[in-house]
Parts: structure tokens; sequence; C-alpha cells
């Protein structure tokens, strides 16, 4: 069967899609043929790329860790892709099986997979929804999600920020979902660097123009905005290797993250 075939409503499987690339990056199926050869045009510019992916996954993991051990029971986590065990929700309810958590993707076919592959899965909630409609998001958290933002949540971006474009005023989303937060509440982040190898900059952004998947590097002086009006947490915005281990290898993709605690 063709991909066209098998793709969902409103998916174009002959263009590249960010949560596709960074499923097949971390050694997953649930990608098409041109997220693969994208990832490994990638690979061949940057072949330490599926490492960097692994980075971020395991940045994400360790927020979510971090979040729940300080007594936080709500999860938002935006851009979620497609479930990668282990996932947001197992290590919050590792914690506390009462944990919630909302996983919101704007690709049908995340959706699509989500709600087969946790449909039975306890106070996990999935959502269609775009980071770009920021008020929209808020509003089906707490109306599917059953969350609520008079309590502390942690709001997870991993991956996502990236491929919001500038006229698409990426500060602006995070100051609102800022807004939105309870004191105590905890925002992790991650977000491409300019400091990329550049020929990886110019593969990534000239095979991704146009997609869903086109990327816009950032400066880390840029991208420290974002963490106005949080108390940012140690070691700050920096590559995110840095915050699992002093002794991880840097790579010719630089990811940066960031973890602010709202006062």
């Amino acid at each position: 069967m063709a991909e066209a075939d098998r793709a969902p409503a409103g998916v174009d499987p002959s263009k590249p899609n960010a949560a596709r690339v960074y499923n097949f990056l971390l050694g997953g199926k649930d990608n098409y043929t041109v997220d693969q050869r994208v990832a490994e045009r990638m690979l061949a510019v940057a072949p330490d790329t599926k490492t960097t992916a692994w980075f971020s996954r395991k940045f994400l993991l360790r927020a979510v860790e971090d979040a729940a051990e300080a007594g936080i029971r709500q999860f938002i986590d935006i851009g979620a892709g497609i479930p990668f065990s282990p996932n947001v929700h197992e290590i919050a309810q590792k914690i506390d099986p009462t944990a919630r958590v909302v996983m919101i993707d704007y690709d049908p076919v995340v959706h699509v997979h989500t709600h087969a592959l946790l449909s039975g899965a306890s106070g996990v909630t999935s959502i269609l929804g775009d980071i770009r409609r920021t008020d929209e998001i808020i509003e089906k958290a707490k109306s599917e999600g059953h969350i609520d933002f008079d309590e502390p949540v942690a709001i997870l971006i991993v991956g996502v920020l990236h491929y919001v474009m500038d006229d698409e005023h990426p500060a602006d989303i995070i100051a609102r979902l800022r807004d939105e937060m309870a004191p105590g509440s905890m925002l992790a982040f991650t977000h491409g660097s300019v400091h990329t190898q550049p020929d990886f900059v110019a593969r990534s952004t000239g095979d991704t123009d146009g997609s869903s998947a086109q990327v816009q590097f950032r400066t880390p002086e840029m991208v420290a905005a974002y963490l106005d009006g949080f108390e940012v947490v140690e070691p700050g915005l920096v590559p995110v290797q840095e915050w699992l281990d002093d002794d991880l290898p840097s790579t010719q993709l630089v990811i940066l993250g960031g973890i602010g605690r709202k006062p």
C-alpha cells in the first residue's frame, strides 16, 4: 500500500514531519520514507545526531522526574511526539500514581498513535492542539485534560520551539503560558542553537523548508529570553547533555535545554 494511502486524513507523507523524524532518530518505526531520508541526510553531515536526540529525550525525562519529586502532580507535554517508552506519564506516575499527564501534539499521526498506545493508561489525556494557538491548548488542557492551573503544573516543550518561526512569536507563546501557571510551576524546554555545525544548519533548513519540520536556529541570548519571569534552575541554559552528566561529549547539533520555576 502506498504511504499516501496509509496516511491519516490531513497528513502529507511526501513532506517531512518533525515528530516522525525524531521518532526515526530514536529508533522508532512510526515514520515515512521522506522522514528517513531527511534524518539520513542530517546524519551524513553530523553522525552524532542520534546521540543528540537521545540526550534531548533524557533531558525531558530528567525534568519530569525533578518536577514530580518537587511535588508537582500535573504535567503538560506540548509537542509530545509519538509515544516512546519510557514516556512522561511512566516517569511521573512512578513517583505518584495519581499524577495527571496531558499530551498535546498538532500532528494527526501522533494523535492516532497516542490513542492506540496509551488508551488504557490512567490519568493520561491526548489532545490534538497547536502550541501557536496557545489560548486554545490552555482551554483544552483545562476542559479535556482536567488541568487545574490554580495548582502547580510542569509544562514540557521539548523539541518544539525551533519549529516556531519568528513571525509566530515564540517568546509571546511562553509568556502566555507563564502567566497562566501557578507559583511553584515549572517550565522545561529545548531549542536548537546557532552554534550548531554550519553544514548541519544548511542541510536541515534546506531539506525542511516549507514543511512542518522547518527549523529556526536561534542564539542563546534569544532563547534565554524565554526564561524571563522564571527563576532559572542551574546549570541554566546549556546544551542538554550538560544537564545529564559532566562527562558527556559535545555534539555537532547543539540543543540547548533550560528549566525555570515560577516564583
